[in-house]
């Protein structure tokens, strides 16, 4: 990201860039910042904008070839093309044999393949940077950082209930700060309070806590819970790919305690922040090893069987949780 401040500022771009990874947030922010500096006065002769998987390369080609009308760069922005992740031979022979200094292409990608020849050449011609996830303590920077600028006092511990309410999603808690701003209107300090009483809980964050009363075995609880989602009109397709979502890393972190791998790998491998992962342990200890995987295995068997038109979806993912939270 540095390298990306450092070639706008310097004004010397590389031919290509490719900005990839998790965090679309900041994809977006910095693929903004290019097109900014290469397009100051927003005149749409010198950009051109291409999304999706059925962009033309040939049509792309021609007009990287095109000089710039007027202007020192044209700018050709790809978004979501899959080219990173699939492969494009033309186009990645296009950037290896040379793309014309007066053209910048500018991609953007959710998930990419290192492996592929177009990875290989943007790496050695361009510029690739990868958007992680940010860590809890460079979220916890740059919200307070936020509140900053709107002249709003807040405390780390109520930094720390905003992340465990919204989640790690830059843009998502980008969204919550401003209506967290238009909720305080009037009030300097940002609290605990106005959190629970305006931000909303991811649908995650609801299927963590139901299968923590799983495995605390409140079977009450969990399916209360289960029809407070069902009111709310979250599907119950929806609800059993979370369930097995979140046992198939309760398994990974399970297996990977036993190992003795260190938290900060088991965070990588799970692509979850440590400090959610925290939370996962205790999770963990609830069930034994065989209970987790005998959820998953219900988990498949309740699908099949809704597929199958054998079982209503609410009853079926009903089931499953009666059947997984009945005390021991």
């Amino acid at each position: 990201m540095r390298q990306i401040l450092q070639d706008i500022n310097n004004q010397t771009y590389k031919r290509i860039y490719l900005l990839y990874g998790e965090e679309n947030y900041l994809r977006l922010q910095y693929k903004n910042k290019l097109k900014k500096a290469l397009c100051p006065t927003e005149d749409d002769m010198n950009y051109s904008y291409y999304q999706g998987k059925d962009v033309n390369v040939a049509e792309v080609i021609d007009m990287a070839q095109t000089m710039p009308f007027l202007s020192e760069y044209r700018a050709i922005f790809l978004e979501n093309t899959g080219f990173a992740k699939d492969g494009n031979e033309v186009l990645a022979n296009y950037v290896s044999e040379g793309i014309p200094d007066s053209t910048v292409i500018v991609m953007t990608e959710r998930a990419v393949d290192k492996r592929n020849k177009l990875f290989k050449a943007i790496s050695k011609c361009g510029r690739c940077v990868e958007f992680e996830t940010q860590n809890e303590a460079t979220l916890k920077t740059w919200i307070a950082q936020r509140c900053r600028e709107e002249n709003k006092a807040i405390t780390n511990l109520t930094v720390g209930k905003l992340l465990e309410t919204v989640g790690t999603d830059m843009t998502n808690i980008s969204t919550e700060l401003e209506k967290l701003f238009a909720y305080t209107m009037g009030r300097s300090e940002i609290t605990v309070k106005d959190i629970e009483d305006s931000c909303c809980v991811r649908l995650e964050n609801k299927i963590f806590d139901m299968i923590g009363h799983m495995g605390l075995r409140h079977q009450k609880e969990a399916l209360k819970m289960y029809n407070e989602l069902l009111s709310q009109k979250e599907s119950p397709f929806g609800v059993l790919a979370l369930i097995r979502r979140q046992f198939d890393i309760m398994l990974q972190i399970d297996d990977m305690r036993k190992r003795g791998v260190a938290k900060r790998d088991m965070a990588s491998r799970v692509g979850l922040p440590p400090f959610i992962v925290d939370k996962y342990l205790p999770q963990v200890d609830c069930f034994t090893t065989d209970e987790i995987k005998a959820v998953l295995t219900a988990c498949a068997d309740v699908d099949y069987d809704i597929k199958k038109g054998n079982i209503k979806p609410e009853f079926g993912v009903e089931l499953l949780i009666i059947e997984n939270s009945f005390p021991r």
